[in-house]
């Protein structure tokens, strides 16, 4: 790449424009517009994602402190606190969520070969939900709880790479089970879940469309043992067992036996009790499988401290979307460039140090170069310590 291109407009290379207006041209994204394009929108809110901007003044006055790094980048015009708002307010949301959705689909393949050590044919999938909480001043639309508002993040990763495949924004009162609905079971695929997602009418129909479930039982399951299978008890587990349902609604809606698997786990002193429509698996994989979920609980935590999802730039449904799918955007972008530069750092090393190199006109592999050669000198300086470890 060009020394002289900023590394915001190299990391900027790594996104197919035709894709991005492919969304834009589906929503009319940039219909009557004269100045700053739904592409300049995205590029604004990218970049306050990329260096934790916190207010759209943040936004205008940082971007304009680099005013002549910005032609190249793609602006074509001076960005204004006003006009970002405008477009938040205003250009479809979903613009931005589907362009998110073909960057997904460039990142899943670089992931393939990421071993999970569970020995499956098919891909895992870990399904969970997470509450956004927002001001119920200024975000009326969105009651919750006790005078407070919020959204509800309901997110299906590929366990592989941890990206997202499936987002939904709801009202944060949706129960999280009703998100079954929208999902469309992959065959030979396995979704993990919680046992906030128990719903047998919803898992009958995964097993229809030949998915496999792994799911943690509810305390109170009714139902009747029909065979068990031997297990080792020094791996952790408690019992493996061909099961049917005997609750009056439950018999009904999940007609066909089920496998019932309880396994001990000594790093959190607790007994668990997973259910399953996978009768072939070895039972501690079915417990290996679940442990998986935690991936989902993970990526909840890094987008919320690394990126602009808690505190939001408009108070408009349609502004939280847009940027909650930006945020997804350049996650995913991140992710992408990881791989394609093959760069050992993690996500989160990648994230900090473009946030403070995005206008230098350095090549992006010698930053990150760079940062492994000044890391690997402190590694090996002969400075005393102030304790000696």
């Amino acid at each position: 790449m060009s020394q002289e291109q900023t590394v915001f407009s190299q990391i900027l290379q790594f996104i197919s424009y035709d894709d991005f207006y492919v969304c834009v041209r589906r929503y009319g994204g940039n219909k009557g517009i004269r100045r700053f394009s739904c592409w300049e929108q995205f590029l604004a809110m990218a970049f306050a994602q990329l260096t934790y901007r916190e207010s759209l003044r943040d936004i205008e006055v940082c971007l304009a402190a680099h005013q002549k790094h910005l032609y190249r980048s793609g602006f074509r015009s001076v960005v204004k606190r006003s006009t970002l708002a405008d477009a938040n307010e205003n250009r479809d949301w979903r613009i931005y969520a589907d362009f998110a959705h073909s960057l997904i689909k460039r990142a899943r393949p670089l992931y393939v070969d990421t071993d999970l050590g569970l020995d499956l044919d098919g891909t895992v999938y870990a399904l969970d939900a997470t509450t956004i909480d927002l001001c119920l001043s200024l975000f009326p639309w969105a009651p919750f709880r006790y005078g407070h508002g919020g959204v509800k993040l309901h997110t299906m990763i590929d366990i592989q790479g941890s990206i997202p495949v499936f987002i939904d924004i709801t009202h944060a009162r949706v129960p999280d089970v009703l998100v079954l609905d929208k999902i469309v079971p992959q065959p030979g695929s396995y979704i993990v879940m919680d046992r906030g997602y128990i719903d047998f009418e919803r898992l009958y129909r995964f097993n229809q469309a030949m998915a496999y479930f792994v799911i943690r039982a509810k305390g109170d399951l009714q139902f009747r043992r029909r065979e068990s299978h031997p297990i080792d008890k020094s791996t952790g587990l408690r019992s493996d067992q061909t099961i049917a349902l005997t609750g009056p609604k439950s018999s009904l809606r999940y007609p066909i036996p089920l496998r019932r698997v309880s396994y001990y786990s000594e790093e959190i002193d607790t007994r668990l009790v997973f259910l399953t429509n996978d009768f072939l698996l070895p039972a501690l994989t079915v417990a290996a499988i679940y442990r998986q979920r935690w991936q989902v609980e993970l990526f909840f935590k890094w987008i919320k401290q690394h990126l602009r999802i808690k505190r939001f730039f408009g108070t408009s449904p349609n502004s939280l979307k847009t940027q909650i799918w930006i945020a997804v955007a350049v996650y995913v972008l991140i992710a992408i460039i990881k791989k394609q530069l093959r760069l050992p750092q993690s996500l989160y090393t990648i994230l900090q140090i473009l946030s403070t190199t995005l206008f230098e006109k350095t090549p992006v592999q010698l930053v990150f170069q760079r940062y492994e050669e000044e890391t690997h000198i402190g590694d090996d300086s002969k400075q005393l310590m102030l304790f000696d470890i």
